[in-house]
């Protein structure tokens, strides 16, 4: 089944062309990676997808419904969940409330809640689990501030998961993470790719050569090659694009 659908999504900034005709799909329990040289136009493509941006011309279909015009809360209750490059958690809570918190956000609970929180058992319960799907179920009580950058980075993947989207939209998820932080991070998305259909930007080849099963190209707005990651390290125009990059496929 394809959950994502996008057809010739175009977003101009003055005379900067950022997204140039973009076609690409995402298949319910796929990891379809976007990669390109930075300024390539990856960051204004998820933007446009989860509904931050708004596109000059194509279309976007997410479970065959057109959300090109939907705003953000509307395709996070469709079932599109998005986690950014930068962290954005509540340091002065622990893992768990911000786990609960995401919940009661995308349900639309009022936020008057310091009373009635604790006692909301399903609550309670969602949070639990995503902390244990994400490898924090140990970690629930202890606060934001004293967890590591990949706890953090686990904690975030946490507060995405939780609200039950069908489509997750990474971006750059591995920022900033040591090897170590990194390694483990591809195991939970590796995990997670059975389950859901997963859109990642991420700049790490290895991660990205090692989880998807497909690759989509982004140079200058436009996608240059889409395959598996065998075809893709195969491509000429690929090693062209990156030429005076490190190469991400040698």
């Amino acid at each position: 089944m394809t959950l994502l659908a996008v057809t010739g999504l175009v977003k101009r900034f003055g005379g900067l062309v950022a997204t140039d005709g973009v076609d690409l799909t995402v298949e319910a329990g796929e990891l379809h990676a976007v990669i390109g040289p930075n300024g390539a136009g990856k960051t204004t493509l998820i933007n446009q997808l989860s509904g931050e941006i708004a596109p000059d011309a194509g279309t976007l279909r997410f479970a065959d419904r057109d959300i090109t015009h939907e705003p953000v809360y509307r395709r996070a209750l469709l079932g599109l969940g998005r986690s950014y490059q930068i962290t954005s958690v509540f340091p002065e809570f622990d893992a768990l409330t911000n786990v609960m918190l995401a919940v009661q956000g995308h349900t639309g609970h009022s936020f008057a809640f310091w009373r009635a929180l604790a006692a909301e058992a399903a609550l309670v319960e969602r949070a639990h689990a995503a902390l244990a799907e994400v490898g924090l179920a140990a970690r629930a009580r202890v606060p934001v501030a004293a967890l590591a950058h990949g706890e953090r980075r686990q904690l975030e993947m946490a507060m995405t998961l939780a609200p039950g989207p069908r489509l997750l939209l990474l971006d750059e998820p591995m920022a900033g993470m040591s090897l170590a932080e990194s390694e483990r991070l591809v195991e939970l998305l590796a995990r997670l790719k059975r389950s859901y259909g997963i859109l990642l930007v991420e700049h790490d080849m290895d991660a990205v050569f090692k989880l998807a099963d497909r690759i989509s190209v982004l140079v200058y707005g436009r996608v240059i090659a889409c395959g598996t990651a065998l075809e893709i390290r195969a491509n000429a125009d690929v090693r062209t694009a990156y030429l005076g990059e490190q190469d991400p496929v040698a």
